[in-house]
């Protein structure tokens, strides 16, 4: 979605909503399984975890400044500015990641840390679905991703894959941790996302369909012969 003043002010309210719902999700998933990160994290998560050890700050910090880096970088070879939902989901993902790392408790026992690993990534899918859904602006990874995908003509898979393949290495070589984890996300979360992303664009419809529908129905007017 290029331009939001397409659409009727309570459609965009319900999209921008959405897409700010989504981020919250994706931001807990995240840290989610960063609270059993013996087990492995995410690439780009091992980037940052790695980057956070080796350099001070916080793992949504360098979230933020990875991500800026890669909008400054897709903006000068695409030629064209950042839409405002890129840049909201660079710095606001990094904020909820460090909000919820520090309100939530790692777990002790491993069946209890087996099941946050587990839940923690298809809470990142579902937040993905519900962020990506309303069309707002794609997060700056998955820019990159498309840059490299239309500049070399490989698949999107193959792109995807080298990138996350590369991220994690780099990660691992600066401390990060690199699991059984990491090769989990990096080759289920596509296919949950798979799922959660169709029924958060259905939920999504419904809500756009269902508000227009009351908005036509309280704004008709009345027959004179209306009676209860």
């Amino acid at each position: 979605m290029e331009k939001n003043d397409r659409f009727h002010p309570r459609e965009t309210f319900v999209r921008w909503s959405f897409f700010l719902v989504g981020l919250v999700i994706l931001g807990l998933g995240i840290s989610m399984t960063m609270q059993v990160k013996s087990f492995g994290i995410g690439p780009w998560d091992v980037f940052h975890y790695g980057l956070f050890l080796q350099l001070g700050l916080t793992v949504g910090t360098w979230s933020i400044i990875a991500g800026l880096i890669i909008v400054l970088v897709s903006s000068l070879v695409q030629k064209r500015i950042p839409q405002v939902g890129t840049l909201l989901n660079m710095v606001m993902i990094g904020i909820f990641i460090d909000f919820f790392n520090w309100l939530l408790p790692e777990p002790d026992t491993l069946l209890i840390q087996i099941a946050v690993f587990t839940f923690g990534t298809m809470v990142i899918a579902l937040g993905i679905g519900v962020y990506v859904a309303p069309g707002i602006g794609a997060g700056p990874r998955d820019g990159l991703m498309l840059i490299i995908t239309e500049a070399t003509g490989w698949k999107v898979s193959t792109v995807r894959n080298g990138i996350e393949i590369t991220v994690a290495v780099l990660g691992f070589m600066l401390g990060g941790p690199v699991g059984i984890g990491t090769v989990f996300i990096a080759f289920l979360l596509g296919t949950f996302v798979g799922y959660t992303l169709p029924y958060a664009k259905k939920c999504l419809q419904f809500l756009i369909t269902k508000g227009e529908l009351y908005e036509n129905i309280y704004q008709r007017p009345l027959r004179s012969n209306y009676n209860d």
